[in-house]
């Protein structure tokens, strides 16, 4: 059973997505917060699976909120999916930079976002690689430099590893990692999951922003 914390300083919309993922099979809602602090404590005390949270939310936003949740050694194995009505650029990566795994907005069909539960809750980004490229880029260009250089994190990757990231960072799926490299699915499918485990990343939307970050990856290449 997957366990769901919904946050949002609506009532209705708590009401809604509760009663949607209540009656999705394998789901099942264990609190809601009313605002950000609400919800790093109810996150604390409940260990939930998934924190589907809002971004503007009293006393302390769905951002911070976020990054304390994420950033909670405690909390490892819960993952954060942003639901809001705020989907400009600058909130994804925002959200994104804090440790959220995913961002959907409020007007997504019901069934996509109990698939985004799920999504999240498995490791995955809810957005598609691409899509998650492409803000990156967006957010980072022209602050890359020709001369950017791996951070020290990256000396723990392999070369393997390293072209794995790239690939991530480009967008790629386990299946077109694996055809890249001439691999199968799964061992690309496993030397993304040691990726993530060597460079602390939840999931693909993080190593994507680390393969920016580093400069494995540089805006527009």
């Amino acid at each position: 059973m997957t366990t769901v914390l919904i946050a949002d300083d609506q009532a209705l919309i708590r009401v809604a997505v509760r009663d949607l993922l209540d009656s999705a099979p394998g789901l099942e809602v264990v609190g809601e917060a009313a605002d950000g602090e609400e919800a790093v404590d109810l996150a604390r005390r409940l260990h939930p699976d998934v924190v589907v949270c809002d971004i503007r939310m009293p006393r302390m936003d769905g951002i911070e909120a976020t990054e304390r949740i994420c950033g909670d050694p405690g909390l490892a194995e819960t993952r954060v999916l942003i639901l809001t009505t705020f989907e400009e650029d600058d909130y994804v990566v925002a959200a994104l930079r804090a440790g959220a795994s995913g961002f959907i907005g409020k007007g997504a069909e019901p069934d996509d976002i109990v698939q985004a539960v799920r999504t999240v809750h498995d490791g995955g980004a809810l957005l598609s690689p691409v899509a998650t490229r492409a803000l990156i880029e967006r957010y980072v260009h022209g602050t890359a430099s020709e001369s950017a250089r791996p951070a020290p994190a990256l000396d723990a990757l392999t070369e393997r590893e390293r072209e794995v990231l790239h690939l991530v960072g480009r967008g790629r799926s386990n299946d077109e990692i694996a055809a890249a490299l001439f691999i199968s699915p799964h061992t690309a499918k496993t030397h993304v999951k040691n990726t993530m485990l060597k460079l602390g990343a939840h999931d693909r939307a993080q190593l994507v922003i680390a393969a920016y970050e580093s400069g494995v990856v540089q805006p527009g290449r």
